[in-house]
């Protein structure tokens, strides 16, 4: 297996270098041809320019990549760009363009579409964003992926791209939806509670190994509806980390005997009791 990461740096940038011409470099390498796994890093001040060049280089020369099966979109970290800054686009079109592709994670949410989601081989679908918006949700309701075995959201905050709320994120629970789905992750919310009481007694639960409500507000509401679902109980594993729940609470669960995860817990000493997920920058 090897892995490559693509960047053009900010000063890099300036002097004229263009993340196109070092897709079609890499492409015309002798190494092209063997690559399992692509990252794209910072495409030149993602702050401002969207990823549609990447998208359009790697379309262009997708034949030169028979034996890529992983793609992230936008692996940069804070320095180069703030995750809510990164402007994406419509990475739709890389799907057909990688008919043999496994793992697509995109990082960013701005501009971000997948208007036309089919995939006969995608097993695993990772975004990550300080706040996805309704319209990305949607799609992603209407996805063709019948192999898809993990969906992995990163939901965020309504001042970072969060449009949406419950009703926008239930159809992605629809049993059926993924046939063959064993990880579902909806996570890094502001609305964590009400999340975790939709799908605790949710029938998809009874095709996951695992359920992932991390690094969001999840309080002791939500985590009373968990801890008294039957459903739940069919599990391996249960991510309730980065939380706000009581001690008590906490208790309750570790005395639970329940693989659940409800390490890092976080307090507010705000009067209005402010709750923040793990990523709102």
């Amino acid at each position: 297996m090897s892995e490559v990461k693509l960047t053009v740096g900010y000063d890099e940038f300036e002097d004229g270098q263009r993340i196109g011409a070092a897709i079609e470099s890499l492409s015309a390498s002798p190494e092209a041809a063997s690559l399992n796994s692509l990252v794209i890093g910072d495409w030149g001040q993602a702050y401002e320019n969207s990823s549609e060049d990447v998208v359009e280089a790697l379309v262009k020369h997708s034949a030169s990549f028979p034996a890529l099966r992983k793609l992230f979109i936008g692996e940069m970290g804070y320095e180069e760009c703030e995750i809510s800054w990164i402007t994406q686009s419509d990475l739709s079109p890389l799907l057909p363009a990688f008919p043999e592709l496994q793992s697509l994670t995109i990082q960013g949410g701005n501009d971000l579409s997948l208007s036309k989601l089919q995939h006969d081989k995608l097993e695993e679908l990772i975004i990550i964003t300080g706040g996805l918006g309704k319209g990305v949700l949607a799609q992603i309701a209407a996805a063709e992926l019948p192999n898809l075995r993990k969906l992995e959201l990163y939901l965020g905050v309504d001042n970072y791209g969060f449009d949406g709320s419950l009703e926008d994120i239930i159809p992605l629970m629809e049993p059926g939806k993924f046939p063959k789905l064993t990880y579902l992750g909806l996570k890094n919310s502001e609305i964590q509670d009400e999340i975790a009481i939709a799908v605790a007694d949710a029938p998809i639960l009874d095709q996951l190994d695992t359920l992932d409500l991390s690094l969001g507000t999840l309080s002791d509401k939500g985590a009373e509806v968990l801890l008294a679902s039957e459903r739940i109980k069919g599990l391996k594993a249960l991510n309730l980390s980065h939380h706000y729940m009581s001690e008590e609470m906490l208790a309750r669960w570790q005395r639970s005997g329940l693989p659940a995860d409800v390490s890092d817990r976080q307090t507010s000493d705000d009067d209005e009791d402010w709750r923040y997920p793990s990523i709102t920058e």
